[in-house]
């Protein structure tokens, strides 16, 4: 018998499941930046509370950010990387600069990231209730589902709802910790312990997301369907030519 001849082995569920998870973290490491884009996000408020703790200059700690924030934008751009995650960092960087410089409060280089978290948390839940989680719309082209997930996939929805819980109530939780520090703390201590929540929540989000979806039924490829579709149409229309 040849190996053509040979028949084909349906995938086990075990290799089955193992290939979902296996999906579902790598789209969540494209979607979310991966270790890069964790650095990214770090890298420019290190160095900020950094530099201010030492010499409690806010001119040189905002300029010295803003320059590494760019600095990553310059490096994307000369390796043809993706953009989106050094750009968000430049604008939140750049906002951050804005505000402290304005305002001549070192404090307010934060508030503005802090204020984002906020009104993401707030998204995380909101559009939860209204039946649309957001981590839905955001994965859902990431998986190549678009939004069939919301009518054709119950099981996924339901995953989806539970990763947007898991992402509002731990930045909120972020934030009851970061607002009382803008008020109370100093900028070194607020700026510290920003940095030291930048990353264990981050990563909690992500591996709920991971442990919710991929025990969620698979996606639907809507571009796969359509392509399908149009394959068939064309035979279709072949087939009636020839008659």
């Amino acid at each position: 018998m040849t190996s053509v001849d040979k028949p084909t082995t349906a995938p086990t569920p075990a290799k089955a499941a193992d290939d979902a998870k296996a999906v579902t973290e790598a789209a969540l490491f494209e979607a979310f930046g991966g270790v890069r884009g964790m650095v990214e996000t770090v890298l420019p408020g290190l160095l900020f509370v950094t530099i201010f703790t030492v010499n409690k200059d806010l001119h040189t700690s905002a300029i010295a950010a803003l320059a590494v924030s760019l600095l990553l934008v310059v490096v994307r751009l000369v390796r043809k990387d993706t953009m989106k995650h050094a750009f968000s960092g430049v604008f939140g960087v750049a906002f951050g600069v804005v505000f402290a410089m304005m305002t001549g409060n070192a404090k307010d280089f934060y508030l503005p990231g802090m204020l984002y978290t906020l009104g993401l948390a707030l998204a995380y839940i909101v559009t939860t209730v209204c039946g649309v989680p957001l981590i839905g719309l955001i994965l859902g082209p990431v998986f190549k589902e678009n939004l069939s997930w919301r009518t054709r996939n119950p099981g996924r929805k339901r995953a989806y709802a539970k990763a947007s819980w898991a992402w509002g109530l731990i930045l909120l939780a972020k934030c009851a910790i970061l607002f009382p520090l803008y008020w109370w703390a100093n900028t070194s201590q607020l700026g510290w312990v920003l940095i030291a929540l930048k990353i264990p929540p981050f990563l909690l989000a992500v591996w709920l997301t991971w442990v919710f979806l991929a025990k969620a039924p698979a996606p639907i490829d809507v571009f796969a369907e359509m392509e399908a579709e149009e394959a068939a149409e064309k035979a279709r229309k072949a087939a009636a030519g020839q008659a």
